[in-house]
């Protein structure tokens, strides 16, 4: 039998990969998504100063109501425009998208292309 590398392992690699090319600064600041079985996160960080500057995830009550599920492509829209407005309300316009080495596909685009709508540039 073959030895293959674990899916999240697997993750963690690409997501070591895309980390050497993209960083946020605080003119454009990283916009990073992460997926559990249960919930969704995004956060716009600056690297250059290890903060976060706005956060939103379906663990959040006021994101959390309405909603039937936490792990399915509404929840993901839902988080993208939450994350668009938090990102405007503090200033920031254009990000870099951090896939955190997932495929982009599924939540993580619905998620993407909800912060686009919300006004967020990348």
């Amino acid at each position: 039998m073959i030895n293959k590398p674990s899916r999240t392992l697997a993750r963690k690699k690409r997501h070591g990969r895309i980390r050497n090319r993209v960083s946020g600064t605080a003119d454009c600041p990283r916009l990073t998504v992460f997926r559990s079985n249960r919930h969704m996160y995004a956060q716009v960080i600056d690297d250059v100063l290890g903060h976060t500057l706005c956060s939103a995830s379906t663990m959040d009550k006021t994101l959390a109501d309405g909603l039937e599920t936490t792990c399915d492509v509404e929840a993901a829209k839902k988080i993208g425009a939450a994350i668009a407005d938090r990102a405007k309300a503090k200033g920031v316009t254009r990000v870099v998208f951090d896939r955190s080495g997932y495929l982009y596909h599924g939540k993580v685009q619905a998620l993407a292309d909800a912060a686009r709508e919300g006004g967020l540039v990348f």
